[in-house]
């Protein structure tokens, strides 16, 4: 892969890592300040629910920022963009729209399939 392409990812992952640690930031200063009281109960189920949700959503962008780190990891160690399961090369466009993914589009296809064969 060309310099200016390895440039290109890791300032877009390094972007985006710095957009989700501020965004997880905020959700722990949201959720330390004061309890709020709710006299209906109607109101606190929505407050908790909303606030559920939140943290579903914060798990998974904790889960993507472990990606992102990893894959500035193979960045650094030169085997990003390669196909962890065939070993070749993973197309430019798979990597943009998929930037931490690990393996090429036909091997990524193969295990979704086989993934679905097998009720997983």
């Amino acid at each position: 892969m060309k310099t200016k392409d390895l440039e290109f990812f890791k300032n877009l992952l390094n972007d985006r890592l710095q957009e989700l640690l501020s965004n997880a930031d905020g959700t722990v200063t949201g959720m330390t300040k004061q309890k709020e009281n709710f006299p209906d109960p109607t109101d606190r189920a929505s407050h908790e629910s909303n606030r559920s949700f939140e943290l579903r959503i914060r798990d998974r962008e904790h889960k993507l920022i472990k990606k992102i780190k990893k894959t500035l990891s193979r960045i650094d160690n030169e085997s990003f963009g390669i196909c962890e399961t065939c070993e070749e090369e993973i197309s430019i466009k798979r990597l943009q729209a998929r930037p931490v993914t690990t393996q090429c589009f036909d091997c990524k296809k193969r295990e979704e399939e086989m993934e679905k064969a097998l009720g997983i």
